[in-house]
């Protein structure tokens, strides 16, 4: 779990939009008239099903995150993840996850520091920066050992994996092929991902489960979509030609980069995370 729950955080990094699919400066997203929305938001996990061989009994947990920031100072992120997952026989394993990071508007640049615990065990922390230069990323590693290493500059971050996936959205494509690097897994993992986009639900549709998102007064006449993003092993070799997603993620998304009705499905189980608590935060626009 504790590796799937670093896997999670590229994509709980919840940035939002810009105008086409290229490397957007951001003053050109500024000029566009877009803007991401500084806020906090609390989901409440809870367990959906169960399957396979490493099925659980119960999980529960919630995942409070903050976001802050603008395209001319680059957007920051604090995260943590508690979950508690109940196996059976005694079994319970506590998972804590933390993390922080920063990317550019340009998405040129990405910082992040990850610490996570399970049970009683030492922390597993992962320390680094990305800088994209051309054709190429280089990625500097402090913690767990220094290391570098280059990745192709089609690799995008997660706030421009956002970015991407609504702007896709606006132009009403449905299907967004992307690889993306979070500083996940010991910060040497790259993921393929498949985003399915679904069809617009307008602000002024009947939400049939409310949450304070949907009330919000910022937040009422907003287009969101439903997408379905599945995180694929980079390095794993497909058997018979087809690859089995390592997790996937479903959640509505707004137009601002707001999220949603979250489902995740790590393969033996599947978690909800549904929207407690919604704040929206000040913010300083572009000058």
């Amino acid at each position: 779990m504790a590796h799937s729950l670093r896997t999670l955080l590229g994509w709980l990094a919840i940035a939002a939009v810009a105008v086409g699919s290229s490397f957007a400066s951001g003053a050109a997203q500024a000029a566009a008239g877009w803007s991401f929305l500084p806020h906090q938001a609390l989901y409440e996990l809870s367990l959906v099903k169960s399957r396979g061989s490493n099925a659980i009994n119960s999980a529960r947990g919630r995942i409070l995150y903050n976001f802050s920031g603008s395209a001319c100072e680059g957007y920051t992120s604090e995260f943590r993840q508690v979950s508690e997952l109940d196996s059976g026989e005694g079994k319970v394993t506590l998972s804590d996850l933390r993390s922080t990071s920063w990317e550019d508007g340009a998405g040129k640049s990405y910082r992040f520091k990850i610490d996570a615990r399970t049970n009683d065990s030492d922390a597993s922390p992962v320390d680094g920066m990305a800088e994209r230069s051309g054709d190429h990323i280089t990625v500097k590693l402090t913690q767990p050992e220094a290391k570098t290493f280059t990745l192709d500059g089609a690799t995008v971050f997660p706030t421009e994996q956002i970015q991407r996936i609504v702007a896709a959205a606006k132009e009403g494509k449905s299907v967004l092929e992307l690889t993306v690097y979070d500083g996940s897994d010991n910060g040497q993992k790259v993921y393929n991902t498949l985003s399915v986009i679904g069809q617009p639900i307008k602000g002024d549709k009947a939400v049939v489960s409310p949450d304070p998102s949907t009330s919000n007064e910022q937040m009422k006449s907003l287009t969101r979509w439903p997408v379905t993003v599945s995180y694929y092993d980079r390095d794993a070799k497909a058997a018979g030609g087809e690859q089995t997603p390592v997790y996937a993620m479903q959640f509505e998304l707004f137009e601002n980069g707001v999220s949603r009705a979250l489902v995740l499905d790590y393969n033996d189980f599947v978690i909800s995370g549904a929207l407690g608590k919604f704040d929206v935060k000040d913010s300083k626009p572009c000058n």
